[in-house]
C-alpha cells in the first residue's frame, strides 16, 4: 500500500485549467483516469487526510503510485479525451458499465451492392443501418416477416444467393413473393436499393406516406374491378398496420428521444435505455456497474451518455436525451452530444406529462434490473472471490477453497438411507461431478455412522486408485467418469448437465496424467480442498475421522448447522460464527442446500419406486401400457389374480401366452397385508396396497400413509 504523499505533485506544478489526469499503480499500469475542469483544485481532492476520504477513493489513491496530467483547452475536449483513454487502459477504478445482454439489433446492409435485412449483434459496422436495439431476436424476425410482403427486399446470406445466381434458381422466399429475387434479376440493383430504402424509411418512423400510398392503390385497383390486386394491396396494409402495433405510441408528437433511468445502492448501480424513435419504443438496453468509486447520480448519468454515444454519430444520437439527473457541469456535457449529432441536442430532466410518465416505466426496469443483478451474485466472479477469501480466512485456510465437496444423508425414519455429494468449484456448481450413495454398511437410522462410511467411501476409491496407476481410470470402466456409477452403491447424476467452469489455475496446476485429451481434469482427478458437511459437531467429527483412518491430513472438514447456520470444525467446542451478510457464509449455504436438494431428490425417486413395486412389475414382455389396460379393465390387482386365463385375454392386446405368465406370476406373488384408512380405521378390501403402478393416483401404504410417517431428513 502506498502513502499518496510519496507521489504527491507540488501545488505550483499542477496547471489550474482544464485536463485529464491519469493514476498509475506501480507496474505503471493506468488504474484511473479523470477529468477536471480545474486539475490543481481536482487533484487536490485527492491528497488530503485519508479519513476524509470515501473508500473507494481511499483504495484508489492508496494503490497507485504517480499521477499524471494532460491540459487541454475546453471541457468539451476534456470530456473526449477521458473517454478515449478510459476505453483505451481500462481502469480498473473507473465505473464500466457491462452490457447485461448482447442486444439484436435489426440492420440493413447498405453498404453491398444488393442490401440484405438480418439480425447483426455486436459493434456496428460503417455503412450499415440498425434499428432498435430489440430484447429478443425473434421479434426481429416476426417485423421482418410481416414487412416482406410490402418491401420484399433480400434476407439471404451471401452463400444462398451466389448459389441462387448460379443456377438461375430464386429460394423459397422468391417463388411466394417475399423476395424480389435479384439474384436472378427479377428486379435491378437500383430498384432493389430504393426498395431498400422505403424500408429503413418505414422502420425509421415515417409510415403514413407508405400507408396512404398503398390504401390509394387498393381503391384504385377496386374501381378498376382487379379485385385480386385489391385484395393482395389489403393484406399488406394490414400487415404494415400490424407490425406497427407491434410498438405502440408512447410520446403522441412523433418525438425521437432517449430515456435514460438509474437505480443505484451503495455497492452497485443498474442503467435502463429506452429508445423512442417516432413516438414509439424501437428499443431497450440496459447496464449494470460496480461502483469503484464515489460518484453521484448526474456523474452514473454522463458515464451512461460516454458509453452510449461515444462512438455514435448523426441520427444515431437523437434530438432529445431525457435523464434522471444532469451531470455537473451539464454544459460541456450537451456541447459533446452536439457536436457527436451535428446538431442541436436537448439534455434534460422531463418534468410532467408524457415523457415524465415513460420516465417512471423505465426507472422502474432499472430498480427491477438491479433486483434481478442482486439475484444473480453468485456468479459474479468479483463476488465468488471474495466469498471464497471469506471462508479461508473464517477456517484458517493457507488459499481459498476452489473446490469444495459438500455431503448431506437423507431417510425416512430410517427407511431408504441415501447420501449425496455435491461439486462446487470456483464458486459455482458443477453438477456433472455429482454422485449419490446407497449406505450399505447396516441398517437403520444413523446419520454420523452414514457420514463416516460416505467419506470412507469416497477417499478410499481415491487412494486406492492412485496407489495401483499412479494415474486415474480412463473412463471405460465401471467405476470411470461418466459411465453413471462409482463404485458399489454409488450412483451419478448424468442428466443433470450443469456448469463445466473450473478455475484455469486448478487445471493448470495438474499433471498431464490427470488430464482427458483437451487438457480437461478428470472427474475426481484431484481431493477437494475442502470437505463440507451438513450437520453440526457429530457429523463433522464423523468426517474428521474418516480422513483420519485413511492417512488424509491435507483436506480442510467443517459442517453447516441448520438452525443458527453456524460452522464447526473438528476438535473445536465452538462454532465459527460468520456474519449474516457475509458472502462466506451464503456461499456454503448454496453448497449445503443443493446437497440437501440432490440428496432428498434420491431418496424420494428410490421410495417412490419401492411403493409403486407390484406384482405385475415382474411379468417379463409386460410394459406400462397394457399393465394400464390390465388395471382399467379388472379395477384392481385383487381381481386379477381372480380371473380366468379367457378372462384375461379379453383385455385388448392380451394374448393366450401372455395371459397365461400374468396369472402365474400372480398366483406366485404372495398378496400384501391389506391397507387401512387411518382417518376411519376401515380396512381397503378392494385393491392391494402398492400393487397399483401408479395408475389411479397415489398409493396407499400399510399403516401411516406416505405424508404421515415421518419427516424427510
Amino acid at each position: 500500500m502506498a502513502d499518496p504523499s510519496s507521489y504527491r505533485p507540488r501545488p505550483g506544478d499542477v496547471p489550474d485549467s482544464p485536463g485529464v489526469y491519469r493514476f498509475r499503480d506501480e507496474h505503471r499500469r493506468v488504474i484511473y483516469v479523470g477529468k477536471a475542469k480545474s486539475l490543481r483544485q481536482r487533484l487536490a481532492n485527492y491528497f488530503q487526510d485519508l479519513a476524509n476520504l470515501h473508500p473507494r477513493t481511499r483504495t484508489m489513491v492508496t494503490t497507485a503510485a504517480s499521477v499524471e496530467w494532460t491540459v487541454v483547452s475546453t471541457e468539451v475536449e476534456a470530456l473526449q479525451l477521458e473517454y478515449s483513454w478510459i476505453k483505451e487502459y481500462d481502469p480498473r477504478f473507473n465505473v464500466k458499465y457491462r452490457d447485461d445482454k448482447s442486444y439484436p439489433y435489426l440492420a440493413v446492409t447498405m453498404n453491398e451492392q444488393f442490401p440484405r435485412v438480418q439480425v447483426m449483434r455486436g459493434h456496428k459496422k460503417k455503412g450499415v443501418r440498425y434499428f432498435g436495439p430489440y430484447g429478443h431476436a425473434w421479434a426481429i424476425r416476426d417485423t421482418v416477416d410481416l414487412l416482406l410482403r410490402v418491401f420484399p427486399v433480400r434476407t439471404c446470406s451471401a452463400g444462398v444467393f451466389k448459389n441462387a445466381t448460379r443456377t438461375g434458381r430464386p429460394c423459397l422466399l422468391g417463388y411466394i413473393d417475399k423476395c424480389s429475387a435479384p439474384c436472378v434479376g427479377r428486379i435491378t440493383p437500383e430498384d432493389h436499393r430504393e426498395l431498400a430504402e422505403e424500408f429503413c424509411d418505414f422502420m425509421a418512423g415515417r409510415t403514413g406516406t407508405y400507408l396512404r400510398r398503398l390504401e390509394n392503390q387498393m381503391m384504385e385497383a377496386a374501381e378498376e374491378m382487379e379485385y385480386e390486386r385489391a385484395a393482395r394491396l389489403r393484406d399488406d396494409i394490414g400487415a404494415l398496420k400490424k407490425a406497427m402495433e407491434k410498438n405502440a405510441v408512447v410520446l403522441a408528437d412523433a418525438t425521437d428521444a432517449d430515456l435514460i433511468a438509474v437505480a443505484e445502492d451503495e455497492l452497485e448501480a443498474a442503467v435502463q435505455i429506452f429508445h423512442v424513435r417516432g413516438g414509439r419504443v424501437r428499443g431497450q438496453r440496459g447496464w449494470v456497474t460496480d461502483k469503484v468509486e464515489d460518484v453521484t447520480t448526474g456523474a452514473l448519468v454522463e458515464h451512461a451518455l460516454q458509453q452510449l454515444y461515444g462512438e455514435e454519430s448523426g441520427d444515431a444520437v437523437p434530438k432529445e436525451v431525457l435523464v434522471p439527473a444532469l451531470p455537473e457541469p451539464v454544459e460541456p456535457v450537451q456541447e459533446w452530444l452536439t457536436g457527436r449529432r451535428g446538431a442541436n441536442v436537448s439534455l434534460r430532466i422531463p418534468q410532467r406529462g408524457d415523457k415524465k410518465a415513460l420516465m417512471e416505466t423505465v426507472q422502474r426496469n432499472a430498480q427491477q434490473s438491479l433486483a434481478l443483478h442482486k439475484t444473480r451474485r453468485a456468479s459474479d466472479l468479483t463476488t465468488r472471490s471474495r466469498a471464497l477469501e471469506e471462508i479461508a480466512e473464517a477456517l484458517g485456510l493457507d488459499s481459498a477453497p476452489l473446490r469444495i465437496e459438500c455431503y448431506d444423508i437423507s431417510h425416512l425414519q430410517g427407511d431408504d438411507v441415501v447420501a449425496s455429494m455435491v461439486v462446487f468449484e470456483d464458486g459455482l456448481q458443477r453438477k456433472s461431478e455429482y454422485r449419490r450413495f446407497q449406505i450399505k454398511g447396516f441398517a437403520g437410522q444413523d446419520d454420523v455412522r452414514s457420514m463416516h462410511e460416505v467419506i470412507s467411501r469416497r477417499f478410499r476409491r481415491y487412494l486406492a486408485e492412485k496407489e495401483r496407476t499412479g494415474e486415474w481410470a480412463d473412463g471405460t470402466g465401471t467405476d470411470g467418469p461418466g459411465t453413471g456409477t462409482d463404485g458399489p452403491g454409488v450412483e451419478t447424476e448424468g442428466t443433470l448437465g450443469g456448469a463445466e467452469t473450473i478455475t484455469q489455475a486448478i487445471t493448470e496446476a495438474l499433471p498431464d496424467t490427470l488430464k482427458d485429451d483437451d487438457g480437461r481434469p478428470r472427474k475426481f482427478a484431484y481431493p477437494p480442498q475442502l470437505v463440507v458437511v451438513d450437520g453440526g459437531q457429530p457429523q463433522v467429527a464423523a468426517a474428521q475421522r474418516a480422513l483420519d483412518e485413511l492417512g488424509i491430513d491435507d483436506i480442510a472438514v467443517c459442517g453447516l448447522a441448520k438452525r443458527l447456520e453456524e460452522v464447526w470444525v473438528p476438535g473445536e467446542d465452538d462454532p465459527v460464527v460468520l456474519p449474516r451478510t457475509s458472502e462466506g457464509l451464503y456461499l456454503l449455504q448454496r453448497v449445503r442446500d443443493e446437497a440437501h436438494r440432490f440428496a432428498i431428490t434420491y431418496q424420494r425417486t428410490k421410495r417412490a419406486k419401492r411403493f409403486r413395486a407390484g406384482p405385475l412389475d415382474d411379468v417379463p414382455g409386460l410394459g406400462e401400457t397394457r399393465k394400464q389396460a390390465l388395471i382399467k379393465h379388472f379395477g384392481s390387482v385383487k381381481k386379477l389374480r381372480s380371473a380366468t386365463i379367457e378372462q384375461i385375454q379379453e383385455v385388448p392386446g392380451i394374448g393366450r401366452k401372455t395371459a397365461e405368465t400374468i396369472a402365474v406370476a400372480l398366483a406366485q406373488a404372495a398378496p400384501a397385508a391389506p391397507a387401512v384408512n387411518t382417518a376411519t380405521g376401515e380396512i381397503i378390501e378392494d385393491e392391494e396396497p402398492g400393487t397399483t403402478g401408479g395408475f389411479s393416483g397415489e398409493p396407499v401404504t400399510a399403516g401411516v400413509p406416505d405424508e404421515r410417517r415421518g419427516q424427510e431428513t
